[in-house]
């Protein structure tokens, strides 16, 4: 795929804001017509740039008005050790989000729950039984100021 250019850009910014826009509205806001709007954004699908489309949703509408961004170090980062525990903290649906990270600590994990007693009993009857566990630190969400 050739480079973004302006254009390219601005469907993206506006996408970003709202993937429900129609083909239409998307097209007036970046200034061009229907056919060629529609024709770059499945050029931008196709090359991967717009990887999908989801739904954000609102986490006190779904009981999970909880937020807890955990800090986890775990015991080894051998191959083994590492797919496991990324497999095991996957598979939880209190986990919203996994990240691994460069250095300390190794992994950073977006957990929501409907409150902190659901936090706790995630802690200790779901996250602290992986084997990899080494530490954990909890940070609870005040506010929100920005989101992806």
């Amino acid at each position: 795929m050739r480079a973004l250019d302006k254009i390219d850009r601005a469907i993206l910014a506006e996408l970003s804001r709202d993937a429900r826009t129609t083909n239409t509205e998307l097209a007036g806001r970046v200034g061009l017509t229907s056919a060629p709007c529609l024709r770059r954004v499945r050029r931008l699908e196709e090359a991967g740039v717009i990887a999908g489309y989801r739904a954000m949703l609102d986490p006190v509408a779904t009981g999970r008005a909880c937020e807890v961004i955990v800090a986890v170090e775990i015991s080894m980062t051998d191959v083994q050790t590492t797919r496991e525990f990324e497999d095991a903290v996957a598979a939880f649906d209190e986990v919203t989000e996994v990240r691994r990270l460069l250095g300390r600590p190794d992994y950073f994990l977006r957990v929501n729950v409907a409150d902190l007693a659901a936090y706790e009993n995630f802690v200790m009857n779901s996250l602290t039984r992986l084997p990899a566990i080494h530490r954990i630190e909890s940070h609870q969400t005040m506010k929100i100021i920005k989101s992806a």
